[in-house]
């Protein structure tokens, strides 16, 4: 299930979201500049288009196998649990990781938070608060409220980002002080919204939470590589709100977790649809443009996904 081989890392990229909560990272820390550093600038859109929607699924499938595994454990499935937490980490610390590497996603600490600021502000102002305003509309108040909710934390992320933002290109006074997440427990159980384009909403939510967490652990690597542990800190802080607070209060709305066979099946159909479509399609498209490094990292992606999904099938036929 496991890669054999990783690619050379770019600069700025270290090594990339208890049983409800996923391990940290634990990478290696990034050398100096990279030759490959300009080769990663230069993709092609289309690729640099399919790299990100890589990222978003393999950190959506950390989070979610990080769950899965849980309730497999909570039910006495702990071969069925050990097998979900150890495709998460694949998931995150290869695929996810790669596709970063070739896509140049971290650059210096200056750069990330700019990057993050933008994001941050997006949701704050525009994404959640309209995903609020149509639940509203459709009658799921609960998430709504949620929507809300997390739309003033992303404003409060976005404000501490740029002070953090100001210290770091000033050299002058303190990164602010991490926030804390309130983590929330995700049982199995059915959606707990009706209408199809909230639930719709929660899953690019999703989506968007598990990315912002694999990213903000990527730029803690950095900041830690940089010797700004403060600034390290902020990051790992924000990391765990997206993912254990935010993403998981989105799972429980969104019914995102079930029984042990029905985790099983949602894991084998997206595996099968990575291997068989997905990702040969990105391949495809990537060695027709001449990027042949995202092409071939696609096409073994998609044999671990193969892999990954013949796993799961084994592990269901266990429990039928």
């Amino acid at each position: 299930m496991f890669r054999h081989s990783i690619r050379a890392f770019l600069v700025g990229l270290c090594a990339l979201t208890a049983a409800s909560q996923a391990a940290p990272l634990a990478l290696a820390a990034p050398a100096g500049p990279h030759p490959q550093f300009q080769a990663a600038r230069a993709l092609r859109a289309q690729t640099l288009t399919d790299l990100t929607t890589t990222m978003k699924g393999e950190a959506f499938a950390y989070a979610s196998y990080s769950l899965f595994g849980t309730q497999a454990d909570s039910t006495a499935h702990a071969a069925v649990g050990r097998l979900f937490a150890t495709t998460a980490q694949t998931e995150l610390n290869e695929h996810l990781h790669e596709a970063a590497t070739l896509a140049g996603v971290v650059g210096t600490n200056a750069a990330n938070l700019r990057q993050a600021i933008k994001g941050e502000t997006y949701e704050h102002q525009v994404m959640y608060r309209g995903f609020a305003t149509l639940a509203r509309q459709d009658g799921d108040t609960k998430a709504a409220e949620l929507f809300t909710e997390i739309a003033a934390d992303e404003g409060r992320h976005r404000d501490a980002f740029r002070s953090a933002l100001g210290v770091v290109t000033s050299g002058h006074g303190a990164i602010p002080a991490p926030p804390k997440a309130n983590t929330v427990a995700v049982p199995a159980g059915p959606a707990k919204v009706r209408a199809a384009r909230t639930k719709t909403n929660l899953d690019t939510a999703m989506h968007g939470e598990a990315l912002a967490y694999a990213k903000y652990m990527l730029f803690a690597a950095q900041a830690k590589q940089s010797g700004n542990s403060a600034l390290a800190r902020l990051w790992e802080g924000t990391a765990a709100v997206e993912l254990h607070e935010h993403f998981a209060g989105e799972a429980v709305l969104a019914g995102r977790v079930g029984t042990t066979q029905e985790n099983l099946n949602k894991a084998i159909t997206g595996e099968r649809s990575e291997a068989t479509t997905v990702y040969p399609g990105f391949a495809k498209q990537a060695t027709a443009v001449g990027d042949t490094a995202a092409a071939a990292f696609f096409r073994n992606t998609a044999t671990d996904e193969a892999r990954h999904a013949a796993a799961f099938q084994a592990a269901l036929n266990q429990l039928r």
